[in-house]
């Protein structure tokens, strides 16, 4: 049977707020919002909280790094509503969204991997999830590509690359497209000209490709690239990347602990 709220001993809204260096403005909000469940009332209409609300405010403060404020508030209204399939649901969807994270990220290391950039790990294949079919059409395994492809100095032309790549010119073209890669144009001729950035981003575009992922999904992974100066200067931005995963995983935890003590103290 779940306990009244209000039971216990009494905590004036500076107390929880001091605890845990908030205003006693966001109290009220955290209230308002049902992050808190209601607060008792004195007979001069000031509010008054217990030991219940100080575990409700621990639960939603611990939520907060694992999974985003509007998360964390979904999760703390659903338990104070009484609705903790919907609670556990929206922390199932949280931890599913970190595994495709972490999915997405061993795909570039894989894919950085492959290319030949040094000192880039890469995990068993067994923790990847097969991808899909892809559509009729989608270029299918090949051996990984080597050095980058040159044609001269100006650098190559859609056929060789494609050809090294083993993959059609419309790809590229297709490719081009959905802004993986942009190769200039040769003013008397007017062919693409594919230089060494441009065939770094096709040949990092192809390997993903190969993992599954779709165009949409690789466009934003190829800017990472364009932004952090290159692949080698990628591999700091993944070392955070990971990093960040790895804390988000663990505010999780403690976030999931905090919550229990809070459902076990409701009853």
């Amino acid at each position: 049977m779940e306990r009244n709220p209000q039971s216990g001993k009494r905590l004036r809204p500076v107390d929880l707020a001091r605890r845990h260096g908030l205003s006693t403005q966001a109290i009220r909000n955290y209230e308002a919002a049902g992050i808190l469940p209601p607060a008792g009332r004195t007979p001069h209409g000031y509010r008054t909280y217990t030991p219940l609300h100080a575990a409700a405010l621990r639960a939603f403060l611990a939520l907060l790094p694992g999974h985003g404020h509007p998360t964390a508030t979904s999760i703390m209204r659903a338990v104070n509503q009484g609705m903790t399939d919907q609670a556990f649901r929206l922390i199932d969807e949280g931890h599913a969204q970190l595994l495709d994270d972490r999915r997405t990220l061993q795909a570039v290391e894989n894919a950085l991997h492959d290319l030949g950039v040094t000192g880039t790990p890469t995990l068993p294949a067994r923790s990847v999830a097969t991808p899909a079919p892809g559509p009729a059409g989608a270029p299918g395994p090949t051996p990984a590509p080597g050095p980058a492809v040159v044609s001269g100095p100006g650098g190559t032309f859609i056929g060789p690359l494609a050809g090294k790549l083993g993959i059609r010119p419309a790809t590229l073209r297709k490719w081009e497209r959905a802004g993986l890669v942009r190769p200039r144009r040769d003013p008397r001729t007017g062919y693409r000209v594919y230089d060494e950035t441009d065939v770094r981003d096709a040949r990092l575009a192809h390997q993903l490709r190969r993992g599954g992922y779709l165009l949409e999904q690789i466009a934003p992974l190829i800017a990472q690239v364009r932004a952090a100066g290159g692949l080698k200067l990628l591999e700091a931005a993944l070392r955070d990347w990971r990093d960040r995963l790895s804390a988000r995983g663990r505010a999780m935890l403690t976030g999931a602990a905090e919550l229990e003590a809070y459902l076990c103290e409701r009853g």
